[in-house]
């Protein structure tokens, strides 16, 4: 299972990257992994602000629909355009192609609280 080292993760399996205030996010591999084929992703959260583990969204595989939870506070400011007519990039490249929003970080110092990949990969191992 992959889990890059400059990334940030929940206990739930979301991934987070930081430029600035502008945030990343997505799934881990192996969160899809787990969900299996992607099919739809629903975001219905575009410019809202919204607190740490709050829901910004849906992602439905084939057998289950999950909740995508916001690693940080923040307000959603880009969904990923190709997802739309392609889920499975999730799948195929989840920390990559297969991002899913954007957001401007309420407080930066807030990924400090997340864990690192050492500490996700014993989460999940």
């Amino acid at each position: 299972m992959n889990a890059p080292a400059n990334l940030r993760y929940t206990k739930d399996h979301e991934w987070i990257s930081i430029e600035g205030n502008i945030a990343t996010v997505g799934i881990t591999d192996f969160a899809q992994g787990e969900l299996g084929d992607i099919v739809y992703v629903d975001i219905s959260s575009k410019g809202k602000t919204l607190a740490a583990e709050e829901v910004f969204g849906t992602i439905e595989a084939v057998k289950t629909v999950s909740d995508l939870l916001l690693p940080v506070a923040g307000t959603v400011s880009e969904l990923n355009p190709a997802l739309e007519a392609e889920p499975e990039l999730i799948n195929t490249d989840p920390y990559g192609q297969g991002w899913i929003i954007k957001l401007t970080v309420t407080n930066p110092a807030d990924i400090d609280s997340l864990l690192n990949a050492e500490a996700y990969l014993a989460l999940v191992h």
